[in-house]
């Protein structure tokens, strides 16, 4: 992993083989925007929520990512990053969803943005998901 900082932006590259969202956790960051990434991956799954669970979707070709977003928080204490991502199989066939896990292929790079004086906390809630609860912490 390479990476570079200004102020509270963070530009990251993930070199092939590393995994995706660990990598992110691994960055140590409690409240915070993936405010994008673009890249390849393979060895992706992808989720949707049904709106009782998450159902797995594998892709088993490398993809083009195309677009990456989500957020970083914390549930009970663990850093959380909650990731979506929009995938282009060969051909140009599109695929998106919640981003369970990955491993990039050649590259990926993600541009993210720290956000001092702002708690990030992930609850469970009565649908099943963990709600996220934002305040200011001075």
């Amino acid at each position: 992993m390479l990476k570079a900082r200004s102020g509270n932006y963070l530009v990251v590259r993930f070199q092939d083989g590393e995994a995706l969202p660990q990598g992110l956790l691994e960055l140590g960051i409690r409240a915070g925007a993936i405010l994008g990434g673009v890249g390849m991956l393979r060895d992706l799954v992808l989720a949707y929520w049904n709106g009782e669970e998450y159902v797995r979707a594998p892709v088993e070709e490398p993809v083009e990512l195309i677009s990456f977003q989500g957020n970083f928080g914390e549930r009970e204490g663990e850093i959380v990053a909650h990731v979506h991502a929009a995938v282009a199989k060969e051909g140009g066939a599109a695929l998106g969803g919640h981003l369970v896990e990955a491993t990039v292929h050649n590259t990926a790079e993600v541009i993210i943005l720290e956000l001092p004086g702002i708690s990030m906390e992930r609850r469970p809630e009565p649908s099943g998901l963990a709600g996220l609860y934002p305040k200011e912490t001075g």
